[in-house]
């Protein structure tokens, strides 16, 4: 196995295990907590279990990207170099509105919502174990939010999008 072979899987194996952990926490979250309590729905913002959903729509719809199976992603410019993940992390704004496709439609129960999690984890870890240097390096997308991204900086971006909304299903919960 060459250097650049061996970088790829080890890039991809922390992606995944990051991804995993991250998911994993917020379905805890969600399964420790009472049906009434993760349903319960929050004025001006979503229930736990909607976050839960939001995540999984979102995770699935990076997945699809990664994979191929949407083709969203585009040859990177040959002059792309990529930024740290904290740098761009920064730019992120503490509120964003999600595209109509991600919203969660109201009532969206507890046990949804975990299905959904753990359905989309595992369509984000077939696209991980799928991706290629190749695909991970020289392709990405361009969202408003982040910039221009390589697809394996889209790794990150759904670990960091699960970490974001466990934070803010933990304050919906009353938890901190």
């Amino acid at each position: 196995m060459d250097a650049a072979q061996s970088q790829h899987l080890a890039r991809v194996q922390h992606l995944r295990e990051s991804f995993a952990e991250a998911n994993e926490r917020l379905v805890a979250r969600l399964r420790k907590t009472a049906d009434d309590v993760v349903q319960r729905p929050v004025e001006g913002g979503w229930s736990a279990a909607q976050i839960g959903w939001h995540v999984a729509a979102v995770t699935t719809r990076f997945a699809r990207i990664m994979s191929g199976e949407v083709e969203a992603a585009q040859p990177l410019r040959s002059e792309f170099r990529e930024r740290q993940w904290d740098e761009i992390a920064a730019g992120v704004p503490p509120r964003a509105t999600a595209p109509p496709q991600v919203v969660p439609p109201s009532g969206v129960s507890k046990s949804d919502a975990i299905a959904a999690l753990e359905s989309s984890a595992t369509k984000m870890a077939h696209a991980l174990d799928t991706l290629t240097p190749e695909r991970g390096g020289r392709m990405g997308i361009t969202h408003a939010v982040v910039g221009t991204i390589s697809l394996y900086q889209l790794g990150e971006w759904a670990t960091a999008h699960v970490i974001r909304h466990n934070r803010q299903a933990k304050r919906v919960l009353g938890e901190g």
